[in-house]
């Protein structure tokens, strides 16, 4: 199976099973490098799909909490080369789907068609380049491609639906739509028109729809998965993380 279908495989499984599937997003070294590969596994064992973030100077689309994580693992030494070794040191010993979420500068200044073998290599399956436009992908695409690595695109509320269609689409893994117009780790209630919106870009795609920003509770996984297949949480995981709780429990509360 290439590497982007098993993403997709995890979030159908938890469908099937009357679930919804649950993206968890850490900082790669975040709290403390040593701690990686531990917490990793820990986030793995009760999530579907582990969104791994590079840590970046300027995460444009990133709030406070994750710029924090961001800029504590960067002082700490975390580099994209250090990930790619921690995980290979791992042994491949993650029970999920790993996905990267990276800024473009990092995978640029590593390469494209060495950043795809190290991903294969390490059991990444799929890509989020957040700044990356889709007229501009077509390089960091091909090279993906060749290895059966997805590159994963996002939506917005304001996507237009030809721009949608074609978004989907290209899409490997899942379709990530953002379900506000802003920036991750918002405190405030979603969208009172997210129903409507969700059921818009699952309706473009063929794809699993995970749905993004903002979700910090189990009654927010709960009104997503009534119309997406999946929760990607964030900003809440690592504030679990930086009170030193238990990232774990926290995820399986999720799903109560």
């Amino acid at each position: 199976m290439q590497p982007h279908k098993k993403i997709t495989a995890a979030l159908i499984a938890a469908n099937e099973s009357g679930r919804t599937g649950l993206v968890a997003f850490i900082t790669a070294g975040y709290p403390e490098p040593e701690q990686f590969i531990a917490t990793l596994q820990a986030v793995a064992s009760a999530s579907d799909v582990v969104e791994i973030g590079v840590p970046f100077s300027d995460p444009m689309a990133d709030g406070m909490t994750i710029q924090r994580s961001s800029f504590k693992a960067i002082e700490n030494g975390v580099t994209l080369r250090w990930i790619f070794s921690e995980l290979e040191r791992s042994g491949k010993a993650i029970s999920a789907p790993l996905v990267m979420m990276s800024y473009l500068n990092p995978l640029l200044a590593f390469g494209y068609e060495r950043l795809a073998e190290r991903a294969l290599a390490t059991g990444v399956c799929a890509f989020i380049v957040p700044d990356l436009p889709f007229e501009e992908s077509e390089e960091l695409r091909l090279a993906l491609d060749r290895h059966g690595i997805g590159l994963i695109q996002l939506v917005t509320p304001a996507t237009p639906a030809p721009r949608m269609k074609k978004l989907a689409a290209a899409s490997k893994g899942f379709v990530y739509a953002v379900t506000i117009t802003g920036i991750t780790g918002g405190g405030g209630a979603l969208p009172d028109d997210l129903a409507e919106y969700l059921d818009r870009v699952s309706g473009q795609s063929s794809l699993p729809v995970c749905a993004g920003f903002g979700i910090r509770a189990a009654k927010d996984v709960a009104n997503v998965g009534k119309h997406a297949s999946g929760a990607i949480v964030g900003s809440a995981l690592v504030e679990v993380l930086e009170r030193g709780d238990d990232p774990a429990a926290f995820l399986k509360s999720l799903r109560r």
